[in-house]
């Protein structure tokens, strides 16, 4: 630990040193408004990666409550429904998005997926989603993109409540306010959030959704030395309680379990900035995250079941932001990484298993000849659990006029192995007694059992079992914007190509006939497509808005085998045959299609909108057992969610919102368990204080 905080410091003085001296100022740029995308504050016309904002007054307006309400609406977002609500990003899995709070990095997934229903949008100022691999700034998880919720810090002292009721008994209630003075500003936020839950099941008391309360608050407390240095604290902790009713089949035979399941997580962050000079920039961070779960079940034959996980993660990073002159700048830093977890689904679940991770980065951005910006960075990773890895990135940005640009980048990414695909020891003995195990241990699991007479064969994946290597992608994105007073047009071309793809393999069938499951590297896999918004402002009061994302996917090793003619499937009367390249569909639970549409109307203080969401269908079960996902195989239908919201401010402080979300009443039992039929709401809102301080 020692020796990358010294590396770190060093690095920060040296660079802070030799450009101290330097006078020649930076001019700064009023529209500055995002950070995710290089780190540092820049204005959204002049980032050469794709990156969507999405602002609070659209958040507010589209009625939404959880994170995941807001994603599930922009273009090439799709929501996943197992192990909590998870976001896929480019045709790849919710493992590779980084979700951060304030650029912070939130821990606790299970099976690979953050539940984003943890997160409320009530104290959200933006939005920042940066697609592409983001591995050259933020290490691990970005194969895909990074998600940043950026939370209000108001400047101003400000007081307001809000409450909303809707179906299901579900309620939400805020409290949000602030402090300035002339060196400290305070926010704080509050939330709480309960739902009876609901269940779209006919005649079922298993609830889709199980009941649930969630209590969320957040402080923030900064002070300002002087025009140069500040410091500021922030801490979050949430909180929440769900009802579980799960029934299960075991031999035939229906068990119901009844329990509770207790989710807890805390983040703190310390950070101190200084301006050395116009030129020079220096940060600080330390941040601390706990994460914390339990769930208790009972079943009808009183076998009680026990799963706590619990994982911290501490971080110290240093960045140095430099100005040279109005056409370069660079950013250097580094940081230190201590994680642990330890869960009763371990392996030797009583010991801590630990994880340090030793880092550093450098970006330049250099804008030549006043239309051209490249950037190019790279970030080493050294990880105690696996060899190193090394991530670079190169993007530019092309001004043709006013109204036109053009962007293209390239990036490397990956994902390290996490916690569970190395030392999971599971077996679910009321869904017929299957196991599954890390990596680590599985071998010597496996070869125990077997010299007792507990396993009947090893497949051939046995043999491939060896120790995890950190998953690469290599990103491509082209793309363009054109923005003029009434249109706003973007479009992105992707690829991204996934090598050592961890998967889950069958490698043992114990006797009896139950299997046992472990994690190789075993793919080489890709996703590609398109997405574009285009976004139309006919006057002053009327909008329409619309996204597209086309998505193609596959695993090369499934094609070059059916290009070799050795896979099969079947035909309507039930006989063997070769399967064509055309019936391949590649990955399962991915759209090709999916399109949004949004018409807005705003006039003074009342605003009403409209918005439909489609998702083409996608495939979900292996019917015919070659292991491909085909056209022969069992798909989810299509469908169109259509949402509707209207609202009223006054000028009093007071407004009020109404909405009505899944108009159209569409549910889907087996493939959408988390979408409800139609729903109502209702929300209250009243300002007490908002005023800029003397």
């Amino acid at each position: 630990m020692m020796k990358w905080m010294f590396l770190s410091a060093i690095s920060s003085c040296f660079f802070t040193t030799v450009f101290a001296q330097q006078q020649d100022t930076l001019s700064g740029n009023g529209a500055i408004t995002v950070f995710t995308a290089t780190k540092t504050e820049r204005a959204l016309s002049n980032i050469a990666v794709p990156v969507q904002i999405i602002s609070q007054k659209t958040i507010q307006q589209a009625g939404s409550l959880r994170l995941s309400d807001i994603l599930s609406e922009q273009t090439g977002l799709f929501m996943t429904n197992g192990f909590g609500t998870g976001v896929s990003m480019q045709g790849l899995n919710p493992d590779y998005t980084l979700i951060l709070i304030d650029g912070e990095p939130l821990i606790g997934r299970t099976s690979g997926v953050l539940d984003l229903k943890r997160i409320t949008v009530g104290n959200i100022k933006q939005i920042e989603i940066v697609r592409g691999p983001s591995s050259s700034l933020y290490g691990s998880e970005a194969m895909a993109g990074v998600i940043n919720i950026i939370t209000d810090k108001s400047r101003k002292n400000t007081l307001g409540v809000s409450a909303r009721y809707g179906t299901y008994n579900t309620a939400d209630f805020s409290l949000r306010g602030s402090i300035r003075t002339n060196k400290i500003n305070y926010q704080g936020f509050g939330n709480f959030y309960r739902t009876d839950g609901f269940s779209i099941r006919p005649n079922s008391r298993e609830r889709s959704v199980a009941p649930i309360e969630r209590f969320t608050q957040q402080h923030n407390l900064g002070y300002r030395f002087n025009d140069r240095t500040n410091l500021s604290f922030n801490i979050r902790h949430n909180s929440e309680t769900i009802k579980n009713n799960i029934t299960v089949i075991n031999n035939g035979n229906s068990i119901n379990s009844i329990g509770v399941e207790k989710n807890k997580d805390l983040n703190a962050t310390l950070q101190l900035s200084h301006k050395i000079n116009d030129q020079v920039k220096n940060t600080t961070r330390l941040y601390g995250t706990q994460f914390q779960s339990s769930q208790e079940l009972i079943s009808d034959n009183g076998v009680p079941y026990l799963d706590v996980f619990k994982q911290q993660f501490a971080r110290i990073e240093n960045q140095t932001d430099v100005h040279v002159n109005k056409q370069l700048e660079f950013n250097l830093g580094g940081g230190y990484i201590h994680e642990t977890a330890n869960s009763t689904r371990y392996d030797n679940s009583t010991s801590i298993k630990t994880n340090r991770i030793g880092y550093i980065y450098l970006q330049s951005e250099w804008r030549a000849l006043n239309k051209l910006t490249f950037i190019g960075g790279a970030r080493y990773d050294h990880n105690e659990l696996f060899a190193a890895a090394f991530s670079p990135k190169l993007a530019l940005q092309y001004k043709v006029n006013s109204t036109l640009s053009l962007k293209a980048s390239v990036g490397r990414g990956f994902k390290a192995p996490d916690f569970r695909q190395l030392y999971l020891n599971f077996t679910n003995t009321a869904a017929g007694s299957y196991s599954v195990f890390g990596s680590v241990e599985a071998q010597k699991i496996i070869n125990e059992l077997n010299r007792i007479g507990q396993i009947s064969s090893l497949e051939p994946s046995f043999y491939q079992l060896s120790n995890l290597q950190p998953e690469f992608s290599t990103g491509f994105n082209l793309g363009g914007s054109y923005q003029n007073e009434q249109w706003h047009i973007t479009a992105n071309i992707f690829r991204n190509n996934i090598e050592n793809l961890i998967d889950s393999r069958l490698v043992a069938y114990k006797t009896g006939g139950a299997q046992i499951f472990s994690y190789l590297n075993v793919k080489n896999a890709f996703t590609q497509g398109v997405e574009t918004d285009i976004k139309y402002r006919y006057n002053k009061q009327w909008s329409l808005s619309a996204g597209y994302q086309f998505l193609l996917t596959g695993d090369q090793a499934e094609i070059n085998a059916i290009n070799d003619g050795k896979v099969f499937t079947r035909d309507q009367n039930g006989f063997s045959r070769k399967m064509d390249r055309s019936e391949y569909v590649g990955l399962p639970n991915r759209s090709k299609h999916m399109a949004n549409l949004k018409l807005q109307y705003d006039y003074q203080n009342f605003f009403a909108n409209t918005r439909a969401l489609y998702r083409s269908r996608w495939a979900t079960t292996d019917t015919d057992g070659n292991g491909i996902f085909n056209t022969n195989d069992a798909f989810a239908k299509g469908y169109i969610q259509l949402n509707m919201a209207a609202g009223q401010s006054f000028n009093n402080g007071l407004s009020v919102q109404a909405g009505i979300d899944n108009v159209l009443n569409y549910t889907d039992v087996l493939n959408l368990p988390n979408l409800p039929g139609r729903t109502f709401y209702l929300s209250i809102s009243y300002n007490f204080l908002n005023k800029n301080p003397k």
